[in-house]
């Protein structure tokens, strides 16, 4: 389940903030922590993020305040925190209170004694949890072991950049030879068996094969080499448009 404003007060160390308003919208899912000293924030974030007004380097006063909360709803963030104590923003206006719970933005209080890096560290470290427990369970729903290494691994990219050590070639020079080397062990090394399969000669398809073991420097005869050939062929072959997508970051 993602981070929620709602579930920030909960978090180790953090007690001391409150969810003061906006409690209609306290579910919205904290995308990451801002911390807003500019007088605008608008156009830094880009949605989803919980924007700290601190105060420190800007006078805030009601009417300042009640733009920022404005600017939260069109900027599409998940939430504001506004710090308060002695120093900067004394307390947070009835006023601004009532206008979070009519817009429905989440709305927290932070005391300024409560230190900004432990705040911050400890939600990003919560959000790095829940985005990390989300991934298992989708992990868990794999059908198969080579989907389940594709999650893991991440975009068809960051496959290929996990396959490119064990070869020489850039790998998209492999994806044109992938149906032969699928063929090829799909029907256990029998040329004329995956030929066949291919619609094609059985020695085209020994050219192709030869190809793809002399760019990626791979020889079928070691066994080490033929199982870095399967996952070769495993974790590029069932990547949604890995070809596609490969294309266009290399």
């Amino acid at each position: 389940m993602p981070l929620r404003c709602e579930d920030i007060p909960q978090l180790p160390g953090l007690a001391a903030m409150q969810l003061r308003a906006g409690l209609a919208g306290a579910q919205r899912q904290v995308r990451w922590p801002y911390v807003a000293e500019n007088r605008s924030f608008g156009p830094w974030v880009k949605g989803g993020e919980l924007v700290f007004i601190t105060g420190i380097s800007r006078h805030h006063s009601q009417n300042s305040l009640t733009e920022r909360l404005y600017e939260a709803v069109a900027s599409e963030v998940s939430g504001l925190v506004i710090l308060t104590g002695d120093a900067y923003i004394g307390q947070v206006p009835n006023a601004l209170l009532r206008l979070a719970d009519q817009l429905q933005m989440p709305l927290l209080e932070q005391p300024y004694s409560l230190p900004m890096v432990q705040v911050t560290e400890t939600i990003g470290r919560a959000i790095v949890r829940c985005e990390q427990a989300q991934a298992r369970q989708h992990e868990l729903c794999a059908g198969s072991l080579s989907e389940r290494l594709q999650q893991r691994l991440g975009s068809p990219s960051e496959v290929a950049d996990f396959l490119q050590p064990f070869i020489r070639c850039p790998v998209t020079e492999v994806l044109p030879l992938l149906d032969s080397l699928g063929a090829w062990l799909a029907h256990q090394g029998n040329l004329s068996a995956a030929a066949k399969a291919q619609g094609c000669h059985r020695n085209s398809l020994r050219y192709r094969l030869d190809k793809l073991f002399r760019l990626t420097g791979l020889d079928p005869h070691k066994a080490t080499d033929q199982h870095t050939l399967i996952l070769l062929n495993t974790l590029l072959a069932e990547v949604p448009g890995a070809s596609a997508s490969l294309e266009i970051t290399e």
